[in-house]
């Protein structure tokens, strides 16, 4: 038998539940899904053929933005390995870790596109660091900021 106490905080829950939305949006089941393709296909999703196909999709300012960033990581750290992450173009080092990512403005609907880093990533600075970056527009100064994170990323 439910007490009074028990049948008011399920009614307070099952509120919460309607108000915290319906999961997850469409754009991440895709990434998750994609995800998941891209385990299966193993060695498939790895190299730069999968990254240049990627970039390809695109919309143009995405797109610009992620071969400049292509060009930058590949000349910046010869190492990491192109691979594709949840759709995204990524680069992992020798050890098959994702260590930073591009994500398009356009595949999450935001109003910027995000360069990212994961915990493989040696950029610990203290209790607290910054691991994404919001990127509008990829000029000289971004890309020195962005080469400099990437070879720190991989020492």
């Amino acid at each position: 038998m439910t007490t009074k106490k028990e049948t008011t905080l399920n009614q307070q829950n099952s509120g919460l539940r309607a108000k915290k939305g319906e999961g997850f949006s469409e754009e991440e089941k895709a990434a998750m899904i994609e995800r998941s393709q891209e385990l299966r296909a193993g060695e498939k999703a790895v190299g730069e053929s999968a990254v240049l196909a990627k970039i390809a999709e695109m919309q143009e300012a995405d797109r610009a933005m992620a071969k400049r960033l292509h060009a930058l990581i590949k000349a910046s750290v010869p190492g990491l390995t192109p691979r594709t992450w949840y759709g995204m173009p990524a680069y992992a080092n020798k050890d098959g870790k994702v260590i930073c990512f591009f994500q398009s403005a356009h595949k999450f609907k935001l109003r910027y596109s995000t360069f990212g880093f994961n915990d493989a990533a040696n950029l610990d600075e203290g209790n607290m660091w910054p691991t994404a970056f919001a990127l509008t527009k990829l000029t000289a100064a971004e890309e020195a900021k962005i080469a400099a994170l990437v070879k720190k990323a991989v020492s």
